[in-house]
């Protein structure tokens, strides 16, 4: 059997490993090539884009793909509309891998958004110190919500006491991380580079140390980049979650790598 396990993520590392110790399974990962020293999985890789749903259908049926594995990003819905399509196109079946979202629990304050460009805007009214976790994707929408350039230096020395004082009217410091830097790099906000797993005493420092008082975040679920929601709610910060986008009309997903494994193995 021939699957092309579009990756990516954690749980594609994870299951290319378990699939490649599988007699009768040849598996290829694909990999978008976004992010810079991503980890490769185990076995055969190729990187960059298909050029869209013809592109993939094309390579799918000249190496003679039977099933696609879709365990990208649950915010990477343009490759997941594009592998429900080019699947249906090329008569093959389609697993779609799905980590289960992140859950509110007792103490927490979130505040659930569609949009970037939404948290963006309900923002200011929540906090003066945002950490901004989305990545580099969608990092854009906040520029209009942030505290102009020329009084970040200013509104970061002033005494927590006097940042109403520093212009508090004219927006929100922020904080983005990123694994890559954003291109063009943004003026309007402090960046850092990091990359998961995190650990919460660590993001406990984070938050105290730039007295953060809103988190945003990207509904992306599981346990690499969960500590932050700890520590927010340790310190009672609110969060801003953003929601995934829906599935395709008529796709299905599992939550786990152990259920993709017993799906191809029975079909094998």
């Amino acid at each position: 059997m021939k699957i092309l396990l579009l990756g990516g993520t954690g749980e594609a590392r994870r299951l290319a490993e378990l699939l490649a110790r599988e007699p009768g399974l040849s598996v290829v990962s694909s990999l978008a090539g976004r992010t810079t020293e991503a980890r490769l999985p185990e076995g055969a890789v190729r990187q960059g884009g298909f050029g869209g749903v013809a592109g993939l259908v094309d390579w799918v049926k000249a190496h003679e793909i039977d099933v696609v594995v879709d365990a990208t990003h649950p915010f990477a819905a343009t490759m997941t509309e594009h592998a429900a399509e080019a699947a249906r196109l090329a008569g093959v079946e389609l697993l779609v891998l799905r980590r289960a979202g992140w859950r509110e629990q007792a103490g927490d304050r979130w505040a659930w958004v569609d949009t970037p460009e939404e948290a963006a805007r309900i923002l200011p009214g929540l906090g003066k110190r945002a950490f901004v976790t989305i990545g580099r994707q969608g990092l854009h929408a906040f520029a209009a919500a942030a505290v102009p350039p020329e009084e970040t230096s200013e509104r970061d020395a002033a005494a927590p006491d006097r940042a109403a004082e520093a212009g508090a009217s004219a927006g929100v410091w922020m904080l983005a991380r990123c694994v890559d830097p954003p291109e063009p790099v943004p003026s309007w906000c402090e960046v850092v580079l990091d990359r998961g797993p995190y650990a919460v005493q660590d993001e406990l420092e984070l938050l105290r140390d730039r007295r953060i008082d809103v988190l945003v975040t990207k509904d992306s679920g599981g346990p690499m980049t969960s500590a932050k929601l700890e520590a927010a709610r340790a310190l009672g910060i609110p969060v801003v979650v953003i929601r995934r986008p829906p599935l395709p009309a008529g796709v299905t997903a599992v939550e786990t790598v152990d259920q993709v494994v017993g799906r191809l193995t029975d079909r094998r």
